[in-house]
């Protein structure tokens, strides 16, 4: 949606009210990049106190933290070369990996795979659906990291995240940070997180 297709009315009388609230999100972003989600019983007092739907606060709340989501992501352009990464990690018999990186003029397009065995699984077996998001430490540099896409066939998962600006030549003592989330919103950690530090 653009800000073209919310239309012309506008209440001016809400006009220092509303860029306020701009401010105070602002100070938050500023005071945590990541503080969390109100409790349960915050939600209940505030939407007592303002006379506001719990619900609604929860979802206003939950939006908060994702910003990144609007951002355009960058289309990886000048493909250079495809880098061999080879690192693995196992969990509770399941196998993530990242094969490799591949790298491009403008991004560097890091693929994580996630293999597990369903051979015994039963036809029907519900699968939770799994948020990976990429973060990378060891330099300087802050990267954007976005999950452009992924897909699933039976027991195999695959995610491409767009890393901007494109990673080194050399990688060393760079780390790829992945963390699982419950919910791509609500961002609800299930404890798991694996680090592959790369090589040249």
């Amino acid at each position: 949606m653009t800000l073209e297709s919310y239309g012309n009315y506008y209440d001016k009388r809400v006009e220092s009210i509303d860029e306020k609230i701009c401010e105070l999100i602002s100070q938050r972003k500023i005071i945590s990049s990541d503080p969390g989600d109100p409790t349960s019983q915050h939600i209940a007092i505030w939407s007592k106190k303002y006379n506001l739907n719990g619900d609604f606060l929860n979802d206003v709340f939950s939006h908060l933290p994702r910003e990144d989501m609007y951002k355009p992501i960058e289309v990886p352009k000048g493909f250079l070369k495809n880098k061999p990464v080879l690192k693995s990690y196992e969990d509770n018999n399941v196998f993530y990996s990242v094969p490799f990186i591949r790298q491009y003029e403008n991004a560097s397009v890091v693929h994580l795979n996630i293999d597990k065995d369903v051979s015994e699984e039963k036809p029907g077996d519900m699968h939770h659906f799994i948020f990976i998001e990429l973060s990378i430490d060891g330099t300087h540099i802050d990267y954007d990291c976005r999950n452009d896409h992924g897909g699933a066939s039976g027991g195999h998962i695959s995610f491409e995240f767009i890393v901007t600006p494109p990673l080194p030549d050399n990688m060393s003592n760079i780390k790829l940070i992945f963390k699982e989330y419950n919910e791509p919103l609500k961002r609800k950690p299930t404890g798991l997180e694996f680090v592959f530090t790369l090589d040249k």
